[in-house]
């Protein structure tokens, strides 16, 4: 006898949310208390949908991938945002897809199977790495200087515009590094690095909520 196919079950995205625990979520009220007004805030924004995707994008999947997306950077540095969804460079043929939490598949949403289908069978490669990552907001008139201490690139204004996002690392360990802002900075780091980058970023916060020598 043949076997009937159980029919998919639908998401069920309250229990989704419920189950889930961000990477630095025990860090939440360092970060509150670690946090300097008016001068640098930290926190982080958990459960974003993020997607590598390796494709051509002059080839074919690449026009299709694009059109998902809204579109593919072509140059280092370069990050395309269409509506809620930006892309960022990570090298020619690799891409981050960063999307907000309630597109992701697992909550109704259907960017990776939408990615996926618009790769087709053709050369690249689609992958969910929504659990693999976290991301922290550094913002104020003091991030930079925060970021300065640890991190190797040239953040000055100059040099890494407002809309610019490069892989580089803070404290030793890898990142991108998006600057959303003039003063507002997001990091991508790895879920498993998200506490050891949390408390050093607090480290480097701390000389701003002291008094300043006269």
């Amino acid at each position: 006898m043949a076997e009937t196919a159980t029919p998919a079950q639908p998401v069920n995205a309250d229990r989704v949310r419920e189950a889930r625990r961000s990477p630095a979520q025990h860090l939440a009220d360092a970060f509150v208390s670690g946090s300097v007004a008016g001068s640098v805030t930290l926190h982080e924004i958990p459960y974003q949908a993020q997607v590598g995707i390796r494709v051509d994008r002059t080839s074919d999947a690449g026009t299709r991938v694009a059109s998902v997306t809204g579109g593919l950077p072509a140059t280092s540095g370069e990050v395309v945002t269409s509506g809620a969804i930006s892309t960022v460079w990570l090298g020619p043929t690799e891409f981050l897809v960063i999307a907000p939490e309630e597109s992701h598949d697992s909550l109704g949403g259907s960017l990776v199977g939408d990615l996926t289908s618009a790769l087709g069978t053709d050369s690249g490669q689609v992958v969910d790495l929504s659990a693999n990552r976290t991301t922290f907001e550094l913002s104020g008139s003091r991030a930079r200087a925060v970021l300065e201490k640890s991190c190797a690139l040239d953040l000055h204004p100059r040099v890494l515009k407002a809309g610019t996002a490069l892989s580089t690392e803070i404290g030793h360990i890898p990142v991108v590094l998006w600057k959303t802002g003039e003063d507002t900075f997001r990091i991508f780091p790895r879920a498993s690095f998200a506490d050891f980058l949390g408390r050093w970023l607090l480290d480097s916060m701390r000389e701003y909520a002291s008094p300043e020598v006269p």
